[in-house]
């Protein structure tokens, strides 16, 4: 899985990145068919903006794309919000998928009618 980390407005450090990468990575866990996460750091340098840092995912799996944004006073709240959005996504898209799989009849089990 690559997790990019990109910035609008902020220079990147190094303690960001490694902080957004180990936050977002631990999504991993939860689905093991993650392909690439893409996090894009905004700051909004109005200062009469409340929540100047914006924090947005693109979590791309096999056929699917989920997309999360988040807004906060700091970039390490924002990331800590976004990666709990950005669990609960994946988990409610693993279990969406996981009860399609298994309501689907085989050919084997399901009953005819006419028998």
């Amino acid at each position: 899985m690559h997790i990019h980390v990109n910035g609008r407005n902020v220079e990147i450090t190094d303690a960001i990145k490694a902080y957004a990468k180990e936050k977002l990575g631990k999504v991993s866990a939860h689905y093991d068919q993650i392909q690439a996460i893409d996090i894009i750091l905004t700051v909004i340098k109005n200062p009469s903006v409340p929540d100047s840092h914006i924090a947005e995912v693109n979590c791309k799996l096999l056929g699917d794309m989920i997309r999360v944004e988040e807004k906060a006073e700091s970039m390490y709240a924002t990331i800590d919000l976004i990666s709990d959005k950005l669990e609960r996504q994946v988990r409610k898209y693993k279990e969406k998928n996981a009860k399609a799989k298994n309501n689907t009849e085989s050919i084997r089990t399901a009953v005819n009618p006419d028998e």
